[in-house]
């Protein structure tokens, strides 16, 4: 299912069953030590145990509400009952060797800080300090949630193999996170590779100063594409019913998805030109809205594309669905050897 509004559909943590990644690990139990995964997002916090071998511990999953009218402390109260929740269930015997926690960004990889775009009361909020403590731990390894991602599917998702790549998350908001000669880019900051914030719209010639609805998330974000399908004439408030319309032949809702699609496409194609990716793996819920959805993606970075060279970029669906955050983030202690 799509991304509503607001937020991407999740399974519930406590009944959901956990999923093997299809071209990753095996199915049978957690292998040695466990890292602590933590995801902070616009809308929810989920934390999860997750072995050497990218396996989610069975029953470990929690998650909480977070969302933009939150308060900080109620924010922070999230965090830290999925984290609480999730240390219930190490099984006796496996060591807990370290948390990693993806964030919406910016972050201050140095600072362990966050100020997520989508959560107005978390400005340079402590969040790497607030996941150690609460885990009984000297520290916490912060990246950006891109990156978790990139580095999940990486390690035993769609872009295994590749040396130069990028991995998306097209949802609430748009992320993410670059491999570069076969090493992660974390930038100056650690916030390398927010695709989301590039400008793909040309400005007035007398405008000056920021303005953040034209960048990509602004124009193909869940919440801002249905946003412009209403003022269409579109009828639904959610992705949900957005993609329904879509499969029905809405063509409001079909175009709404294009749009979507096409702006994601010019992101990627521009991201092509800078560092000539291979692969590009896209996952997070409205990237759900559609079957064709990354179809699209790859048609437009094909017609948009500035150089020639850009055409082989391959996009493709995300191999580990709603995992890859949790796996990417586990995957900061398991595969530190990939981290700049």
């Amino acid at each position: 299912m799509p991304a509503s509004a607001s937020a991407a559909p999740s399974p519930d943590s406590r009944s959901a069953p956990d999923r093997t990644p299809a071209s990753g690990p095996s199915s049978s139990g957690p292998t040695g030590a466990l890292a602590l995964a933590v995801d902070v997002g616009g809308t929810k916090v989920e934390a999860a145990l997750v072995d050497s071998e990218a396996r989610l511990v069975p029953g470990s999953r929690h998650r909480a509400p977070t969302g933009a009218s939150s308060s900080s402390d109620e924010i922070a109260d999230a965090v830290g009952r999925v984290i609480d929740e999730t240390l219930t269930t190490l099984p006796p015997g496996s060591p807990l060797v370290g948390a990693g926690v993806g964030s919406a960004g910016p972050i201050s990889a140095e600072h362990g800080t966050v100020s997520p775009l989508n959560l107005a009361a978390w400005r340079g909020f402590p969040l790497a300090g607030l996941v150690a403590s609460r885990a009984g731990l000297d520290r916490a390894v912060l990246r950006l949630d891109g990156l978790c991602i990139l580095l999940a599917e990486h390690w035993v998702g769609a872009l295994q193999g590749c040396r130069t790549a990028m991995g998306m998350v097209v949802s609430t908001g748009v992320g993410g996170g670059l491999l570069v000669e076969g090493r992660l880019v974390g930038g100056r900051t650690g916030n390398a590779g927010h695709i989301g914030q590039l400008q793909i719209l040309t400005r007035p010639d007398d405008s000056t100063g920021l303005d953040l609805d034209l960048t990509l998330e602004n124009v193909a974000s869940g919440p801002h594409i249905v946003a412009w399908a209403r003022r269409q004439g579109f009828a639904g408030s959610t992705g949900e019913e957005l993609a329904a319309a879509g499969r029905a032949g809405d063509p409001i809702a079909r175009a709404a998805i294009r749009r979507s699609a096409r702006a994601v496409g010019e992101g990627i194609a521009s991201a092509c030109a800078l560092v000539d990716l291979e692969a590009v793996a896209i996952g997070g819920g409205f990237s759900k809205v559609s079957d064709d959805y990354v179809d699209l993606v790859q048609a437009a970075v094909d017609d948009v594309a500035p150089l020639s060279t850009i055409r082989g970029v391959r996009v493709v669906r995300s191999a580990l669905s709603d995992e890859a955050p949790l796996i990417g983030a586990a995957g900061l202690i398991h595969r530190a050897d990939l981290l700049p």
